[in-house]
């Protein structure tokens, strides 16, 4: 059973950076897949970004691009998203996810397949 504690939400200025970091524990970390995924006020949960269980491999959402970068320290047991030129539309509940997987370059899309799930942390984006 892995555990996930998300971290590093708050209100921000649109226009601003945010840091969330998500520790892992009670499983094998290298094992997973993990994932960040958003619920927006009044909206379905959707993904935001993933990377694979090496680090090696990542997927972003559309509006996430260019934007925002996920990246893990194995070591730490954690995952992180960095999310640059917030915008007020990505106000939502944040939380990471974590797939058990058996490839070293898989990353995983869709919420349904995640296994594990944190509480979330809340972003809040001011115009």
């Amino acid at each position: 059973q892995v555990q996930l504690v998300e971290s590093g939400g708050g209100l921000v200025q649109a226009g601003g950076s945010l840091r969330l970091s998500c520790a892992a524990s009670g499983g094998t970390f290298t094992s997973h897949a993990m994932g960040w995924l958003r619920q927006g006020p009044g909206l379905e949960r959707e993904f935001v970004a993933g990377i694979s269980r090496n680090g090696g491999s990542t997927n972003y959402a559309d509006f996430a691009r260019g934007r925002f970068t996920i990246y893990r320290n194995n070591a730490k047991n954690t995952v992180y998203l960095q999310m640059n030129s917030l915008k007020p539309e990505d106000t939502a509940v944040y939380s990471c996810a974590a797939k058990s997987v058996t490839s070293n370059w898989l990353t995983v899309r869709f919420p349904g397949e995640y296994d594990y799930w944190g509480q979330g942390t809340q972003v809040t984006v001011s115009s």
